[in-house]
C-alpha cells in the first residue's frame, strides 16, 4: 500500500491534477472557439471527468477508499433541500427581475422557438407549458449526470479534506474561489458568456460572487448530509432552473443582461443571502456525518 501524503499535500496534488486534466479540454474549447465544440462534448469532458478523475486518482495514490467520497444516498430531507434551495433563489431572483421591469416576461421569441422543438404542432403557450413540465422534472436526471463528475472532485474530495483542517467558513471561501477560478479560462477566452452585453470584468465579478455563495450552500449540504449526491443535485438544480428555464423565458428590455443569469447582478446578490443563512447554521456541523460516519473537526470557523 502506498504511503499516504499529508492532507495538505493531497489537496495540492488534487488541484494540480484537476487543472492538468482540464487543460486538455480548455485547449479543445479554445481552439474550436466555442464552448459547444464537438456538440458540447469538450465542455462535458471538463465537467464529467476532470475534478472527479483527479479525486479518485488521488485517493488511489494514497491508499484510500473511494467510499470516502460520500457515495451513500442522503436522507430525504437533504435531497429536497438540495433541489429546492436553488429553485427558490432562482425564482426569487427572476421575480425581482420581472417585477421591477429589469427584464420582460415572457420571452415570446423563445416560446415560438419551442413550437418546432416540441414537435406537436401546438401553440407557443402549450409548447412552453409542456417544455417547462418536462424540463423542470426529469430534466434533472440529465443535469445530475453531467454535474456529478465535477462534484465528485469539489464536494466529494476537496470540501471534506479542507474541512478537516480549516473549518466551514474558510472551506467555503477557498473551495468557492477555486471553483470559480476553474471556470475562468472558458469565461475569458471561450464563448461561455457569449452574447452578454456587460463588460467581462463585471461578468467575472458577478459569477465569482455567485459561485462562492453557492459554495457556502453546497458545502453545508455536503457536510451535514455526508453525501456528495446533495451537491450534485443542488448544482444540477441551479443550472437547470437558471440556465435552461428562467433566462430563456426572460425578454431583453435593453439592460436586461446586466441583471440576469450567472453574469448579471441579481442572482449573485440573492444567492449571498442564502449563503449567509447557511453560514449562520455552521454550528450544526460541529459533529458532521462525513463519509457516512460522525467525525469532529478541530476548527469550525
Amino acid at each position: 500500500m502506498p504511503k499516504p501524503g499529508s492532507s495538505r499535500q493531497q489537496v495540492i496534488v488534487f488541484l494540480l491534477l484537476t487543472f492538468a486534466f482540464s487543460s486538455i479540454f480548455y485547449f479543445l474549447c479554445l481552439y474550436s472557439q466555442q464552448l459547444r465544440g464537438a456538440e458540447g462534448k469538450y465542455a462535458l469532458g471538463i465537467k464529467w471527468w476532470c475534478p472527479g478523475l483527479a479525486a479518485m486518482l488521488i485517493l488511489k495514490l494514497n491508499g484510500r477508499k473511494l467510499s470516502e467520497l460520500g457515495w451513500r444516498w442522503p436522507e430525504a430531507r437533504y435531497v429536497w433541500m438540495s433541489w429546492l434551495v436553488p429553485l427558490t433563489y432562482a425564482a426569487i431572483s427572476y421575480t425581482i427581475v420581472w417585477g421591477c421591469g429589469l427584464g420582460g416576461f415572457p420571452n415570446y421569441e423563445f416560446m415560438q422557438h419551442l413550437v418546432p422543438v416540441m414537435a406537436l404542432n401546438a401553440s407557443p403557450l402549450i409548447s412552453t407549458v409542456l417544455y417547462l413540465l418536462l424540463t423542470g422534472t426529469y430534466g434533472m436526471i440529465t443535469r445530475v449526470s453531467s454535474d456529478l463528475g465535477e462534484e465528485i472532485g469539489w464536494r466529494g474530495f476537496l470540501v471534506p479534506e479542507l474541512f478537516k483542517n480549516i473549518g466551514y467558513t474558510r472551506t467555503s471561501l477557498l473551495g468557492g474561489a477555486v471553483w470559480a477560478l476553474w471556470h475562468y479560462p472558458l469565461l475569458i477566452w471561450s464563448n461561455y458568456n457569449s452574447g452578454s452585453g456587460e463588460p467581462l470584468w463585471f461578468a467575472l465579478i458577478c459569477f465569482t460572487i455567485m459561485v462562492i455563495g453557492d459554495s457556502f450552500i453546497n458545502t453545508w449540504l455536503r457536510l451535514k448530509s455526508g453525501s456528495l449526491w446533495v451537491a450534485a443535485i443542488a448544482h444540477a438544480s441551479h443550472n437547470l432552473y437558471i440556465q435552461t428555464i428562467c433566462t430563456p423565458l426572460t425578454r431583453d428590455t435593453g439592460k436586461t443582461l446586466w441583471f440576469i443569469d450567472e453574469f448579471g447582478v441579481v442572482v449573485p446578490i440573492v444567492t449571498l443571502f442564502f449563503a449567509i443563512y447557511f453560514w449562520r447554521r455552521r454550528h450544526e456541523l460541529e459533529v458532521a456525518p462525513l463519509n457516512g460516519a460522525c467525525e469532529k473537526s478541530a476548527i469550525f470557523t
